[in-house]
């Protein structure tokens, strides 16, 4: 029997799950926060991971170890198993993601130190999208400097999407393969991808999470001369402009609050901010709907997941509102249904099915593990 232990490492964080890949059963879960940090849960990661390894006892039954990495850059299109060699790429990719690889890296060394009897796999956020034709993955701006600086369209989510969009199939009883599918993981932070036959076309996240839908605390897409423009009208340097986009902007730039709770809350109430806000935000979700459904040549499966894809009803049906001229339709009953399931919500014959599918990056981590270590 697999056991794998899935760790997703943080700055301050260690987030880890001790899974069965075969059952799907999440047998230990738990997070360590503020590493570092005066009051924290441990002095580092080091110290983090001896106190995960306590949690665990001696008889957990680790047969292998999944980390989850958030930039692979264009190097890694699928899962590695980790050795020095694996670790020295992943550092080279540290500017590309100074947020989060160096963080994945403690983890990974941290987890190696612990576990150095059993294999470690590295699982990409951004390996998925790796298959997009260069049309989708290519900025157009000078082709040298991009290529010398590795400036391109990466994607995120992409253990998320590649879960999600294989079990929409075995939901359906259809195969992966013949149909074309648009993933909307709509969290604090969001994205949508064209899936066709089970393969990434296009994503609307870019070189960062930045691009693409309105988010919790991120802009998404904007005219990029607004960065010079603000730089010079308003007079913020670099940092303060790459902050305001990242955690000022979105939701709470709009509204004041970066919970999509807060700001439905809000609107109900007659809050005009809010309401624009969430205008705005479903206004983008359709714009890449309607791009994606002409890029695949239509669309047999729209699929909600995360946060809120899963959990909120009134956001799904108001979304797609208005794409009925693409055989989009939800059933309302269906909508409303409070499950955890995988379950159909659009009608029953309707040309395209519209699905909810929570989605597991644990689980999807461990399988993947699995794969290459069995």
């Amino acid at each position: 029997m697999s056991r794998v232990f899935v760790v997703n490492s943080g700055s301050s964080s260690i987030k880890y799950q001790l899974v069965d890949p075969e059952s799907g059963e999440t047998i230990l879960s738990g997070t360590l926060q503020r590493l570092g940090e005066e009051g924290g849960d441990a002095a580092d990661h080091d110290a983090g991971m001896r106190i995960v390894l306590d949690r665990l006892g001696p008889d957990a039954g680790v047969t292998a170890v999944g980390h989850r990495v958030v930039h692979g850059g264009a190097r890694f299109d699928r899962a590695v198993v980790v050795d020095d060699a694996v670790i020295a790429e992943i550092e080279k990719l540290n500017d590309l993601a100074p947020l989060h690889n160096p963080a994945n890296l403690d983890g990974i060394r941290a987890a190696r130190a612990a576990f150095p009897d059993v294999p470690h796999v590295a699982v990409f956020d951004t390996a998925f999208h790796q298959s997009m034709p260069e049309e989708a993955w290519r900025y157009a701006i000078d082709r040298e400097l991009a290529d010398r600086h590795a400036v391109r369209r990466y994607g995120f989510h992409g253990t998320s999407v590649k879960y999600v969009t294989e079990r929409a199939a075995a939901f359906l009883g259809r195969p992966l393969g013949q149909l074309k599918q648009i993933v909307l993981h709509l969290g604090n932070g969001a994205s949508i991808t064209a899936v066709d036959g089970g393969r990434s076309v296009d994503t609307s996240m870019g070189l960062t999470p930045l691009e693409g839908l309105v988010m919790g605390t991120r802009s998404g897409d904007l005219d990029p001369a607004i960065v010079p423009y603000l730089g010079r009208v308003a007079g913020l340097d670099l940092a303060e402009l790459d902050a305001l986009l990242n955690k000022g902007s979105g939701l709470l730039g709009l509204t004041g609050t970066g919970d999509m709770r807060d700001v439905q809350r809000a609107a109900a109430e007659g809050e005009p901010r809010a309401q624009e806000a969430l205008a705005i935000w479903r206004h983008r979700v359709k714009h890449y709907v309607g791009a994606y459904a002409a890029i695949l040549g239509g669309v047999d499966v729209i699929v909600f997941t995360a946060g809120i894809g899963e959990n909120n009803p009134l956001l799904r049906r108001r979304t797609m509102s208005g794409l009925e001229f693409l055989g989009i339709r939800v059933d309302d009953d269906r909508n409303e249904l409070d499950s955890r399931a995988e379950r159909r919500i659009s009608p029953d014959r309707a040309p395209v099915e519209v699905l909810v599918i929570p989605t597991d990056e644990e689980l999807e981590i461990a399988r993947q593990t699995v794969a290459l270590t069995r």
